[in-house]
């Protein structure tokens, strides 16, 4: 079990690191698009790549960020059901639910694209818009996200057998940083405090 769990862990490491560097391109998303409708406006022109590069970069976040998502516990879950449960049979029906649907569901969806993906890459598959990019990079999103995605599902796998074992303490419990949503509030709390102390 020692091994799987350094597995896991190396697994866990390679969502953490995909997570964080897929965020910065929520933010070059922001300014592409921010920067095409500037054009657009100013100048009355506009571009049919930089209009489809903004939907790559949104596909490339929610496909290649779907493992980060899970690592950090984020998924849809059905809590409500789960939350009447003991810990140990909680974690019996994630295990149910990985192995029967999760993992299944991944290898399937890899399986159906990847001939998507090749034809387009052979046949250098371009979009039908004027100016268009090549196709073949945002199929490929597909089936790199669902890898980390079943990756991820593996990991978190091991890690609910480890537990279910005594190994490692509850795995699906949500890591203990603040969310961007209560940085920001605290730190305006905090300049209000500040401009009331004034």
């Amino acid at each position: 079990m020692s091994l799987l769990l350094q597995l896991s862990r190396a697994i866990d490491r390679l969502n953490e690191w995909v997570g964080r560097w897929v965020s910065w391109l929520v933010l070059a998303a922001v300014l592409i698009s921010a920067g095409n409708a500037v054009v657009r406006k100013l100048f009355n022109n506009s571009s049919n790549a930089l209009l489809e590069i903004q939907w790559y970069l949104f596909a490339a976040v929610f496909l290649l960020a779907a493992g980060y998502t899970l690592l950090r516990q984020e998924h849809v879950k059905i809590d409500v059901v789960l939350s009447r449960f003991t810990k140990r049979t909680q974690i019996k029906i994630e295990i149910f639910g990985i192995l029967a649907f999760l993992l299944p569901f991944v290898v399937t969806v890899i399986v159906l694209v990847w001939p998507l993906v090749t034809k387009a890459y052979i046949s250098g598959e371009v979009s039908g818009n004027a100016g268009g990019l090549i196709r073949w990079p945002v199929f490929a999103l597909v089936p790199a996200g669902f890898t980390l995605l079943g990756l991820q599902g593996l990991s978190e796998l091991i890690k609910r057998f480890a537990f279910l074992q005594g190994l490692i303490d509850d795995p699906t419990r949500k890591p203990e940083a603040r969310s961007a949503e209560e940085e920001l509030a605290e730190a305006i709390r905090a300049q209000a405090e500040a401009g009331a102390r004034k």
